[in-house]
């Protein structure tokens, strides 16, 4: 089989950098896989594919991958989640470990959706307007990604004085930490901004900030690995990734599905063969 052929005989030296991640490739049982890349920046492929998102599944990527490799790695990019940064403090402490950007923005974008469906039932019990109906996406979208209707709404609703509003308002002020090029100025909106957020009386943002404060060295390496890794490129591959099980309407077999990624993202030298046709 191709793929065999071509994980057998891939090359595995001078990998510098790292993104791991996970999706969701069905609803029930072991619903997520682990996914290794690499994001170097001459180099943005699959390495690894593991059932569930466990520390054991990972740990099997390390193993797999080996100590000499691992010593060698630079960055590893990563989101929060506990059971993959304890693994990467064991096996690859020295690289510098950078939480994913893309994550960060998510757990933003939820704990909006948490007060904007709070608040929905707040003015319904009190009989007020349904102001915040239909508000979901242009709450969650950047801006400049709404849609004309959307971008209305969006202008209305600032206008307002809702905790939603206030909410929203926060997450987009955050959108200037990634621009940042100096890791003194972009320590100190950090701090500020969790500052703030402390006093708003909103709770899943303040919970937000606490979330920032306990990672705070971790998301400012991402300032420390800019320009020198392709950052953006596990949430990329992950995109393709989840294309890629939608494409035959969900796989069931986790050996097919982990045959179809390799394929399609492994980016794997295929056997040179030799065909001889009879006439």
């Amino acid at each position: 089989m191709a793929v065999a052929w071509g994980l057998a005989n891939r090359n595995l030296d001078n990998i510098t950098a790292i993104g791991i991640d996970e999706i969701c490739w069905k609803k029930k049982g072991s619903k997520f896989l682990t996914l290794v890349y690499q994001i170097d920046n001459g180099c943005k492929r699959l390495l690894f594919v593991g059932k569930d998102r466990t520390k054991k599944t990972l740990l099997s990527f390390f193993e797999e991958f080996g100590p000499e490799r691992s010593a060698l790695l630079r960055f590893v990019c990563i989101d929060m989640w506990k059971p993959y940064l304890l693994v990467v403090a064991e096996k690859a402490g020295q690289a510098l470990n950078i939480l994913d950007r893309f994550h960060i923005m998510s757990h933003m974008n939820t704990a909006i959706d948490k007060v904007r469906t709070t608040e929905v039932k707040t003015l319904k019990a009190k009989g007020e307007k349904a102001v915040l109906t239909g508000s979901r996406w242009c709450l969650l979208k950047r801006p400049e990604n709404c849609t004309e209707s959307q971008a209305t709404k969006l202008k209305e609703l600032v206008a307002l004085n809702l905790k939603t509003v206030r909410a929203y308002l926060l997450k987009e002020d955050f959108q200037r930490f990634w621009d940042y090029k100096s890791v003194w100025w972009a320590t100190k909106f950090l701090d500020d901004w969790c500052k703030r957020t402390m006093r708003s009386r909103i709770e899943p943002m303040k919970k937000i900030a606490r979330m920032l404060r306990s990672h705070r060295s971790l998301i400012l390496n991402y300032f420390r690995a800019k320009e020198q890794i392709a950052l953006g490129a596990v949430e990329g591959l992950n995109n393709k990734a989840k294309v890629t099980t939608k494409k035959a309407y969900g796989f069931k077999s986790f050996e097919v599905i982990k045959l179809a990624l390799y394929q399609t993202l492994g980016d794997l030298h295929e056997p040179v063969v030799t065909h001889r046709f009879c006439g």
